[in-house]
């Protein structure tokens, strides 16, 4: 039997008002694997302890298959939890930390039959009687996993569970992990700070900053079409290139996006998106061009739908399979602040609207899968500036993917082509404005 989650404005407030977890909505259907995926401290492990009755809930409320299950307490909710740490028995052999939940649930029943099943099923038949510390940790991690599995749960409640592994192990256990529970058909939470994990193993991920949730969909939605700028730049490899723009609409001429010393001409027709950044004119913008987004080409060979740049190539990046490119095309980029951090700054006063109107019902609506502004494009007159950091940065503004047959030395100058159907624009506090935009235009700010 699998199970149906379902989180509804549920918050976890510590001592001293610490909230970090803010009116989660979540549902999560039978036999789902869902992924919840955010920097550390954003507040998805303590939604997984509060799901499996670890964490009391402060507001709002948990059902289990349509029942109300706040108070439920952890033996009565049929679920198996799976630990960054593996959190095994170190006095009891692999064969007897498996069994131990089923001996605990059944004390007179002899649970080797089901035990000798989930070892064969995880391939470890040969480790049953080795102690944990006679185990490497993929090991160790396998046996943690067979204890979850032997129990027959309705539900696998994974905290990070290959954290600690090295990346080659972490790569084939996540395949594992896919395997079995897809064969198990098993409702699935899996907590996670990696983005590859989260992508490749995920039914939906849903995304955590904060203790807000910032957008819960498929993988290739959650890649495709970030809500907003957080998300844009948490997803994918490499990160998303965030560039300042200024949106240009002259009543009398093409509207464009000036990146500093280059700017994107928009095609005409402008498209419904592209009409909708007329609301931008004057405006800065947050400009979002993945690495497949651009290619290296002769400008007189551009397709439908891109428009040329030019950049300086200041670094190169071997991968093997593939060359990451950096040039600098005198673009000044967007700095998401704390973006490695749970906490976002509040979100900055807006004019009052009168109430009641269906833009000010659309708008509070959006509105709450926000956590504050996730961009900053202007530092505070009255504060100093931010110190440089400990670090220097890459070089460049630009990071383009390429095949590894192309000879790129530093300091060549290179044309761009830049694929408009790829072109991400995000607004002041960071939400996606093009393309297709999660609410109307900002009017009045």
């Amino acid at each position: 039997m699998t199970r149906a989650i379902s989180l509804h404005d549920v918050s976890k407030v510590y001592a001293k008002g610490v909230r970090v977890v803010d009116r989660l909505t979540l549902d999560i259907a039978p036999g789902e694997f869902l992924v919840l995926l955010g920097p550390s401290g954003c507040g998805k492990s303590t939604v997984l302890r509060m799901i499996a009755g670890l964490e009391d809930i402060t507001d709002g409320s948990l059902l289990l298959d349509g029942e109300w299950a706040n108070d439920l307490p952890p033996s009565g909710r049929d679920m198996a939890m799976v630990f960054q740490n593996f959190a095994l028995y170190p006095s009891m052999t692999s064969g007897d930390n498996i069994g131990f939940p089923l001996r605990i649930e059944n004390p007179g029943a002899d649970p080797r039959d089901r035990v000798d099943a989930t070892a064969r099923m995880l391939g470890i038949e040969d480790l049953l009687d080795r102690y944990p510390s006679q185990l490497s940790g993929g090991e160790r991690q396998r046996v943690a996993m067979g204890r979850a599995i032997a129990r027959h749960p309705s539900a696998f409640l994974m905290d990070e569970p290959l954290s600690n592994l090295d990346a080659k192990l972490r790569n084939h256990l996540r395949a594992e992990i896919s395997k079995l529970t897809r064969e198990l058909g098993v409702t699935t939470v899996y907590v996670t700070h990696d983005q590859s994990e989260a992508m490749s193993l995920g039914d939906r991920v849903a995304v955590l900053r904060g203790g807000v949730l910032q957008q819960v969909g498929t993988p290739r939605e959650v890649y495709g079409l970030p809500r907003n700028v957080f998300v844009a730049a948490f997803v994918g490899t490499p990160r998303i290139n965030l560039l300042r723009g200024l949106v240009r609409a002259p009543l009398d001429g093409a509207m464009t996006i000036s990146l500093g010393k280059q700017y994107l001409r928009l095609p005409e027709p402008l498209s419904l998106d592209h009409q909708l950044l007329r609301v931008q004119q004057g405006r800065e913008v947050i400009v979002g061009l993945r690495s497949e987004a651009v290619r290296i080409a002769k400008h007189s060979s551009a397709r439908p739908g891109e428009v040329p740049l030019t950049g300086l190539v200041e670094h190169v990046e071997y991968q093997g399979h593939e060359i990451l490119v950096h040039f600098n095309t005198g673009s000044r980029p967007a700095v998401v602040p704390d973006l490695e951090a749970p906490r976002p700054a509040a979100r900055p006063a807006r004019r009052r609207r009168r109430e009641g109107t269906v833009i000010d019902r659309l708008r509070e609506r959006a509105g709450a899968l926000r956590a504050g502004p996730v961009v900053v494009l202007d530092e505070p007159a009255d504060e100093p500036p931010a110190p440089a950091p400990a670090t220097p940065r890459i070089p460049g503004d630009l990071v383009v993917r390429t095949t590894p047959d192309i000879d790129l030395r530093h300091g060549m100058q290179v044309p761009l082509l830049v694929d408009l159907a790829h072109l991400f624009v995000f607004d002041q506090h960071g939400e996606r404005i093009c393309p297709n935009p999660a609410h109307l235009p900002d009017l009045e700010e």
